[in-house]
């Protein structure tokens, strides 16, 4: 039994490695190698976490074979990925290009940082401006208390057993 997990679990692992079909291999190793390369930055569509190299879906498919329909026409690597964008978007990017509306999540983490680095920092400079507050010292009930307790008539803890 904990073998045929094993295989399952192995089998499971390589899914994707199985995503590019042989049919969709080209001849030449080098535009292949430059195929697989692209497919490795672009993002399939309808799994969105999986590269289109990665992915089993009927989409992914479809544009793993035009990369490679692009580059057997003559393109090159960044007119292929322009092409691809021109069609679906930016989306498709796994590393999107820094321009535009895309510097807000490559900045927002770094200023919420500052921001709140700034806020604790003021936060602490006021606390340690303020005078600390006197201590009330004890009331007479308080010492008279304390003067019973101590007093050495042996019993410490009055009323328990």
């Amino acid at each position: 039994m904990k073998r045929a997990l094993a295989v399952l679990l192995a089998l499971w692992l390589a899914l994707p490695a199985f995503a590019v079909q042989p049919d969709e291999v080209l001849d030449d190793p080098e535009l292949e190698t430059r195929a697989r390369e692209i497919s490795r930055g672009l993002r399939c569509p309808v799994c969105q976490n999986e590269t289109i190299d990665e992915s089993n879906a009927d989409l992914a498919r479809d544009l793993r074979l035009l990369v490679r329909e692009r580059l057997l026409a003559g393109d090159s690597d960044d007119e292929v990925v322009a092409y691809v964008v021109d069609r679906y978007g930016e989306f498709v990017l796994l590393m999107p290009r820094a321009s535009g509306a895309n510097w807000v999540p490559i900045l927002a983490p770094v200023v919420l940082v500052l921001v709140g680095g700034g806020v604790a920092a003021a936060f602490v400079r006021r606390q340690s401006r303020q005078p600390a507050a006197p201590d009330p010292g004890l009331t007479e009930e308080e010492r008279a208390r304390i003067a019973e307790l101590t007093r050495g008539d042996g019993d410490a803890n009055p009323g328990r057993d």
